[in-house]
């Protein structure tokens, strides 16, 4: 026997008050409404409390609603609107549970982890036809001819309306970093999107909801009423924007136009360079101009003065705050070379970036993608000739440079002007002041053994004053060979 439509299940529930046919609504479309609540929160028991308030709302206005309503489209933009108002209310407890939610990921495809954040908030850029038919073909898994006769139309208008809501969400994803296919996501959603809900769930809802939410917790009371009052906004904003087509229509001159506050994923993301916040987090390439705060443990923000903070995992993840742009380009096209020299073809920037990037190895083409979006630039490596320099004894005793005792070099050298290291070869020395002076140098002391160093350069001298430097502390001279030997360089442009 076929199954009645959702809409004669409605009818019976509004005008008989109906309890098997609200409870047949719920069986059939509580996965829909669970999986859209806990790919929002990545929390099982927010996402039970949201499916539940959701259906209490449909009992509430069931009544209200026209005959013609896509109820799936329906239940899927309510259950969104819902999520969304309790993340405005528990985001910081949404945070602490997103640990168990990056555990879940290591099954999932690789498409899915990229696009399972963002999918909601794309959605929520559709109107309310393209919505329904996503949620229908993707979400419920219906034939176009299903869809078009939902609609009151042909199967052709359903695949155009599936089409350009498609694109609409494949743009979406690509202007955050996620390249992908419009069929990719497709089959993408159609795998992911709807998981099961807990078995009993479907239970206590109709028992809570079809007497309206009488018997329901203080805090789902509370999740309806800041949902109910969402929605009414939206639908207010529909009507105002309506509105404003008839002025225009009519020559008016003054609109007056009002916004609310959208969440996006750059909301939820602990901004932080603790290591084990880092590894939680979920798969974004995420880049801003910097706020100059960093999220501390208890979530809390930390101004941050005129320090810059940075930390990479060894999962290959990396987080920057209030960072100059040159590590951020590192990172993305030279694992992080410090040693490597970096050259600005245009004008150094001067502006600061906060960055979050967890896709891990192998996937920072898509950071590429978003730097050159944030900042205006790339860099590539590059082959270039450079001027070599020997390395020469000029004063045999210099107090900078002594023998010495150790067998191993210590590594204990400090960053981009000068340190110590002890047990070094004069190669490794060498080496060193080809990565100070960011030209190629070659050992001709003739020394041999291990040595103690000391050497203080500025790092914003010329180079024929970091020469002098280092004769008068080593007691070394760098003499031009007159030969060019080919180094690799990293160039930094500003994209065109």
């Amino acid at each position: 026997m076929q199954e009645p439509f959702d809409a004669e299940l409605l009818r019976q529930y509004a005008e008989q008050d109906s309890e098997s046919a609200f409870a047949a609504l719920v069986t059939r479309h509580v996965n829909l409404v669970y999986s859209a609540a806990i790919r929002k929160t990545h929390n099982p028991h927010a996402a039970e409390e949201i499916t539940q308030a959701v259906f209490i709302i449909l009992a509430r206005k069931a009544w209200a609603l026209r005959r013609e309503t896509v109820l799936p489209g329906w239940l899927y933009q309510t259950a969104r609107l819902t999520a969304a108002n309790f993340l405005r209310n528990e985001i910081r407890r949404v945070r602490r549970e997103q640990e168990s939610y990056m555990q879940s990921l290591s099954n999932e495809t690789e498409a899915w982890p990229q696009i399972e954040p963002l999918l909601d908030d794309a959605m929520g850029g559709l109107n309310e036809k393209e919505r329904n038919a996503i949620v229908l073909r993707f979400f419920e898994g219906k034939s176009f001819q299903e869809i078009g006769a939902a609609f009151g139309g042909t199967e052709n208008a359903a695949k155009k309306r599936v089409f350009h809501g498609l694109e609409k969400l494949r743009k979406f994803f690509a202007k955050r970093g996620v390249d992908s296919t419009a069929a990719t996501i497709a089959e993408t959603i159609s795998t992911h999107s709807v998981q099961a809900a807990p078995v009993a769930l479907a239970k206590t809802i109709s028992a809570v909801a079809v007497v309206k939410g009488a018997a329901a917790s203080t805090s789902t009371l509370t999740l309806i009423q800041g949902a109910l009052k969402i929605m009414a906004w939206t639908n207010t904003k529909t009507a105002m924007v309506a509105g404003v087509s008839v002025l225009l229509a009519a020559g008016t001159t003054t609109i007056t136009v009002t916004t609310i506050r959208h969440y996006t994923l750059e909301d939820k993301i602990a901004w932080s360079v603790n290591q084990q916040t880092l590894e939680q987090q979920p798969p974004v390439a995420l880049v801003r101009p910097t706020k100059n705060i960093m999220t501390g443990s208890d979530g809390k923000t930390i101004p941050l003065g005129n320090s810059s903070l940075y930390t990479a995992t060894p999962s290959g993840k990396m987080a920057a705050i209030n960072m100059d742009l040159g590590i951020l380009l590192r990172f993305t096209y030279d694992n992080a070379n410090e040693d490597r020299q970096l050259i600005w073809v245009d004008e150094e920037p001067t502006n600061r970036f906060d960055a979050i990037y967890t896709l891990g190895p192998g996937r920072h083409g898509q950071l590429q993608q978003v730097i050159r979006k944030k900042t205006g630039w790339s860099a590539k490596l590059e082959d270039r000739e450079a001027n070599t320099l020997a390395l020469k004894v000029k004063t045999p005793d210099a107090p900078g440079l002594k023998p010495s005792g150790q067998a191993l070099g210590s590594g204990r050298r400090g960053g981009t002007g000068g340190g110590s290291d002890q047990g070094v070869s004069m190669a490794i020395v060498a080496r060193t002041l080809s990565h100070e002076l960011q030209v190629p140098v070659v050992d001709q002391t003739a020394l041999i053994g291990r040595f103690d160093y000391q050497l203080d350069l500025d790092p914003m001298k010329s180079l024929e004053e970091k020469k002098k430097i280092v004769l008068d502390q080593l007691g070394l001279d760098l003499v031009p060979t007159g030969k060019t030997q080919v180094i690799k360089v990293l160039v930094a442009q500003k994209v065109k």
